[in-house]
């Protein structure tokens, strides 16, 4: 009996050293980041300019914000962009998944080769690409020096395929993200699926798309959580590539954001948009996370 009444002291004792551990990590959460999303929202509702103003104006910067040509240009973009952007991630990096998991020889070096492109900064890879697409300096004119004048690839300085030139080079750097995360996937597959699926004459492509694939579906909600949160903060590699242009072209909501906030000086309009982007977000990743919650909660009953 002293024994189980000691053993139930040091549960609550050690509960609470716990907590208390974590207490900076909760103060850093509550402080840092709710507080200053709340901040973000109470700002919103003000006619605050360069500096916060207690003014308040209701909804009239979420009502100027909507009727801006400019922010409906920028949703619509990154609607465009993103579903481009993940759809291409994830079909390029499912099959360089499935390449590198045939035990080619060099894994490990071309395992390296994909994965690299995520190392370097998207403001380089927006100027290497900058100068590759302009036409007077990189492709084109390359192509027009070795005598075929008639040649064009002005993509870039295109108002309706800007943007697809800016996908491309986004695809480009976050596939080997998703190779990777599909690779790990692919190395827990039992074996002996490929050998009953042989028995049963599968062929390799349906059996990686109709046995492998679900199985993967951990890894493809990481990923599209990953590539989505890509989407929103894309900033830099539209700044370094095209400064939003040629126009509005590839104007996207997080260099609306920043334009006005630095730029413009519009704190009101700033924090409007950043709220607006927040509750888009939330709506969009709270069904995926609570499916996939159910869905593990599942496996484990």
């Amino acid at each position: 009996m002293a024994q189980d009444g000691s053993i139930s002291m040091r549960r609550p004792l050690k509960l609470l050293q716990g907590q208390t551990a974590l207490l900076p990590g909760w103060l850093i959460l509550i402080v840092a980041y709710i507080g200053t999303i709340l901040w973000t929202a109470r700002i919103s509702f003000t006619a605050s300019r360069s500096i916060p103003v207690d003014t308040f104006v209701g909804f009239d910067q979420y009502a100027r914000l909507f009727r801006s040509n400019r922010w409906v240009q920028s949703v619509e973009n990154m609607l465009l962009y993103g579903s481009l952007f993940i759809l291409g991630c994830l079909i390029i990096g499912f099959l360089l998944a499935v390449l590198l998991d045939q035990k080619v020889k060099g894994e490990s070096v071309f395992r390296t080769i994909f994965l690299y492109p995520y190392a370097v900064s998207f403001v380089v890879t927006g100027l290497v690409w900058q100068w590759v697409l302009n036409p007077s300096l990189g492709l084109q004119k390359a192509v027009r020096d070795l005598g075929f004048e008639n040649f064009t690839f002005d993509w870039l300085v295109d108002r309706d395929r800007a943007i697809y030139v800016l996908t491309g080079a986004a695809v480009w750097q976050a596939s080997g993200l998703v190779m990777a995360l599909m690779l790990a996937g692919l190395r827990g597959v039992d074996g002996d699926l490929w050998k009953a699926a042989r028995v049963d004459g599968a062929s390799a492509p349906r059996y990686y798309l109709r046995v492998v694939l679900p199985l993967l579906k951990p890894s493809i909600f990481s990923s599209v959580v990953l590539l989505g949160v890509a989407v929103i903060k894309s900033y830099d590699l539209v700044v370094a590539m095209t400064s939003g242009g040629p126009g509005n072209a590839t104007e996207l909501p997080a260099k609306f954001i920043m334009d006005y906030l630095f730029g413009r000086q519009n704190l009101g309009l700033a924090t409007a948009a950043s709220v607006v982007l927040l509750v888009t977000v939330i709506a969009v990743l709270a069904p995926l996370a609570y499916v996939q919650s159910q869905r593990a909660r599942r496996i484990r009953t």
